[in-house]
């Protein structure tokens, strides 16, 4: 067994290590890569052969934790590991976006590469190793790969750049990054940050760099320790020169003639390069000549030199596919209010990318429960991206949700949890849905957009509106170009896709994806004060549109009052199995909530009646009322004695009123007086220490006769059902009688 181990610090003393040639030896590659406790499995695989007419790298990345890693049972009632999580996807999407570039442009066979959590801590988060695990895996194989690449996370804390920041640390960081790079060249950004300067995102994107690069050296030192060096030599393509160059000759003076006509219409851009394509095989084929070979190869080289054509036109010409200048905005237009039921809605449209948005409001049932072998907890912020077929004119059956729409929600998520307002200030739970109507690029951008639109027109009370934007680039030698708000054509023929989201003040969300080599920091601080330029722009349309979240709450929406009461009295308002707060619910036509909250609970009250939460706010406040002498209360009649009669005065509380505290004068007995079921108003006029009885008073509360005097009444003896030490003047749960003062109030005068 040849076990190789390279192990490097991060420049603070802590280590990461890298193994190989102990685990998974029948895959092409295989690698363990370790940071303190957390372990990560990669292995890679790739086929020896190419499907027919294959022009494309078909790569597949799977990410999957263990909950065995960290010592913990799976959900559900199965018990096992069951299809990746909305966590799991976005790692892997991490990965594939920092290895999928580097695969030579001619290698089209298949390949899988698996990256497994065997290992974790909660100290050490997994996603900060994927790509290192990834590439470690892949530089042990000998299938073609233009690495070494890994990734770090930055953050920016405390005024500095930590790198692999502890997990504990991340929610305080300013900014959180996930950088991905090779050792000369930065491929892949995304994360969030708390309103950042442009400034503070590049710094953090030079201090990931030369982590990765210590990183990248490992690698490649792994690579010739397993003799790896050599790789793969074959090319899947047939090509044809001669075609390829009698092609470019016939097309691509007229691609570039017509991208500079500045067509705006997709559609119509689309049928004019596809008709300058059929005009040269019309004139070389005929239906006979014409096999499905040369027709995939015609198909393969027209796109080549259409892009050649579109790129040099944009370089040359400075002016853009569909007219605009290098950092002008598509038109805008923007509605709220346009669905009458919902919460909160909008449409946002910039060119021919639309979303139209709603925001429903909820309560704390409502919340996300996240059960993942890494991440535990709920989400009170929900964001969904859908993006049906018809968005682009296609014919696609819906199969469920893409890794495309994860991430997309996910980063538009990102772009606009930092400006919500905090619980106490709005207790719902938020979800909004993105559907995109109409794409033609940046659609996860008009859905930052629309997102913060419905969010104002539900009465959310953002901080502040957020704006997203996608710029993209386009370079050749020295000569380079930066797009604002980039075209579908544009990211796809493009060197960089590079979505920022912000608000006038800094940045929340990034998202950046490098295609090219050599990339210089000066290109990148130009796109970022591009996209900041545009962001302003974004911003004063949709001010335009509706200026500050609405004052109140529509109508329908269901009103969520909060109020905090002592941790003793949680049990009391639950009552035994839920049997109080259930009978309150009933009543009432409410949802109760209720949560621990240090030495308070916090309760929230929801409906859509004001009434209703009033009434179900006041039971509640009397079961947590401490009575003192001296209080007020109308109390009912709940049985009598010979003695006196036993009155409850605050839900759940009882108390004695003695015959003798009935009336002024001599009062032989209650029969006729009072009735079960009676109510009128007492006074708490001592507590019997002894065995906790409250004594109440109607008495004390009539106007004393004149003249009168006190008669001598002799004491009644204890009797069989005399009611004893159980009506206490606290809550009747685990824990005991409570004597501690409340914030909850009953009729004190």
């Amino acid at each position: 067994m040849n076990i190789i181990n390279k192990k490097f610090d991060l420049g603070d003393g802590r280590m990461i290590e890298i193994e190989t040639g102990k685990l998974a030896k029948q895959a092409d590659g295989a690698a363990v890569v370790r940071m303190n406790d957390t372990m990560l499995l990669a292995t890679v695989c790739s086929k020896r052969e190419v499907g027919e007419n294959v022009d494309f790298m078909p790569l597949t990345v799977d990410y999957q934790e263990k909950y065995a890693a960290m010592g913990r049972f799976p959900g559900g009632f199965f018990k096992r590991e069951a299809r990746p999580s909305e966590h799991e996807i976005l790692i892997a999407r991490l990965v594939d976006r920092a290895l999928r570039p580097l695969f030579p442009d001619n290698f089209h066979a298949e390949v899988q590469v698996q990256i497994t959590l065997i290992s974790g801590d909660k100290d050490t988060m997994p996603d900060q190793l994927a790509a290192l695990a990834a590439a470690s895996a892949l530089a042990v194989s000998d299938i073609p790969f233009n690495g070494p690449v890994s990734e770090v996370r930055v953050s920016y804390l405390d005024g500095e750049y930590v790198i692999n920041t502890a997990a504990q640390d991340i929610e305080r960081a300013d900014l959180d990054l996930i950088v991905a790079a090779t050792e000369e060249n930065i491929m892949m950004v995304e994360g969030e940050m708390k309103e950042v300067s442009e400034e503070v995102m590049l710094g953090a994107l030079k201090a990931a760099h030369e982590a990765i690069k210590i990183q990248c050296r490992a690698i490649a030192e792994l690579t010739v320790e397993a003799g790896k060096t050599q790789k793969r030599e074959y090319c899947h393509e047939v090509n044809d020169e001669e075609l390829r160059q009698r092609l470019h000759d016939a097309v691509y003076q007229k691609c570039y003639d017509f991208s500079k006509q500045g067509i705006a219409n997709k559609q119509q851009r689309e049928e004019g390069f596809e008709a300058i394509k059929q005009e040269f095989i019309d004139a070389n084929y005929t239906e006979e000549t014409l096999t499905e070979e040369i027709q995939f190869m015609i198909d393969r080289y027209y796109h080549d030199t259409e892009r050649e054509a579109m790129r040099d036109m944009v370089l040359a010409e400075r002016t853009r596919l569909d007219g605009r200048q290098l950092d002008e905005i598509r038109p805008l237009w923007s509605e709220v209010s346009y669905l009458p039921s919902a919460h909160g809605s909008a449409i946002f449209t910039r060119g021919e990318t639309q979303s139209l948005s709603t925001v429903t409001l909820g309560t704390k049932l409502d919340e996300q429960i996240i059960d993942g072998a890494v991440i535990e907890g709920t989400r009170r912020f929900l964001l969904h991206y859908n993006f049906p077929g018809f968005a682009t004119g296609e014919v696609k059956g819906n199969r469920g949700l893409s890794r495309r729409e994860v991430g997309h929600g996910h980063l538009a998520w990102r772009a606009l949890k930092e400006v919500l307002p905090t619980e106490d200030e709005c207790p719902y739970t938020i979800r909004v849905v993105s559907d995109i109507l109409e794409s033609n690029g940046s659609s996860s951008m008009a859905t930052v957009c629309a997102g913060c639109l419905a969010l104002m027109d539900a009465g959310v009370k953002i901080r502040k509106p957020v704006a997203g934007i996608a710029m993209g680039l386009i370079s050749k030698g020295d000569k380079w170009a930066v797009l604002s708000d980039i075209l579908g054509d544009e990211d796809h023929l493009g060197d960089m896709d590079f979505k920022v989201c912000g608000t006038r003040d800094g940045i929340t969300a990034c998202q950046m994806d490098i295609k090219v080599d050599g990339l210089s920091y000066d290109v990148l601080a130009k796109a970022l004060e591009q996209a900041r330029q545009g962001r302003l722009h974004i911003l004063d349309h949709i001010q335009s549109t509706i200026a500050e979240p609405r004052e109140d709450y529509k109508p329908f929406v269901p009103r969520i009052v909060q109020i905090r009461i002592p941790k003793d009295f949680i049990g009391a308002v639950i009552g035994k199995g839920g049997e109080v707060i259930q009978k309150i619910q009933a009543e009432t036509n409410t949802i109760i909530n209720i949560e621990e909250e240090g030495e308070f609970g916090v309760v929230d009250v929801a409906s859509q009646n004001k009434d209703d939460i009033e009434t179900a706010l006041k039971w509640i406040k009397d079961i947590c009322t401490v009575p003192e002498v001296g209080d007020i209360f109308n109390a009912r009649v709940v049985s009598i004695v010979e003695f006196g009669a036993f009155m409850e005065f605050l839900p759940g509380k009882e108390g004695l009123m003695h015959i003798s505290e009935y009336q002024w004068g001599r009062t032989e007995t209650l029969e006729g007086l009072i009735h079960v079921g009676d109510e009128f108003e007492v006074k708490v006029i001592a507590f019997d220490e002894k065995n906790g009885k409250i004594k109440l008073s109607r008495k004390a509360l009539l106007p004393k006769p004149e003249g009168y005097v006190e008669e001598e009444r002799p004491r009644a003896p204890r009797r069989e059902g005399d009611r004893g030490g159980d009506r206490g003047h606290g809550p009747r749960h685990e824990g005991g009688a409570n004597r501690r003062r409340s914030d909850g109030n009953g009729r004190r005068r």
